[in-house]
């Protein structure tokens, strides 16, 4: 079969069993290591995955939203501001800055990349069959920027 490389535990299957269940019960990891004759490393070794700092490959971490500043085009906004919106959305499109642009303007939101797509959400009736060209457009490129912030 081969030799394993590397030296052997000093806690073997049941012992590990036993100072998992003693830890898991409030026994300390030094009284574990005194009451076994080992050093407190093997015993932190046996209990490893039951330490509060341990994260494993499984445990899915949740990344904190950071926000986001996307230009939103005026008609967007235009059309946003005169539809029922929640309070964040409302939020979001109040704190947005108006930048000018030749004759019509740019709103740079602030939010979350969910507030964004959310916002995205409301204005799909834009894109319908009896929707302005220009409205359409402005949704599209609306869109556009949301997916690409997405990837």
């Amino acid at each position: 079969m081969g030799n394993k490389g590397g030296r052997r535990p000093a806690l073997t299957g049941g012992a590990v069993t036993d100072v998992r269940a003693a830890y898991l019960e409030g026994q300390s990891i030094a009284a574990l290591a005194r009451d076994h004759g080992v050093s407190r490393g093997a015993i932190g070794t046996a209990v490893a995955d039951l330490l509060p700092e341990h994260v494993t490959a499984d445990d899915p971490v949740p990344v904190p939203e950071v926000p986001l500043t996307l230009d939103m085009p005026g008609k967007v906004a235009d059309f946003l501001r005169a539809t029922d919106l929640d309070d964040a959305e409302r939020a979001a499109l109040d704190h947005g800055q108006a930048v000018r642009s030749g004759t019509g303007y740019t709103l740079r939101v602030t939010a979350v990349l969910a507030l964004h797509r959310q916002l995205l959400d409301r204005c799909q009736s834009l894109d319908g069959a009896g929707a302005i060209p220009a409205q359409r457009k402005a949704r599209r490129e609306f869109e556009n920027r949301v997916s690409a912030c997405a990837h």
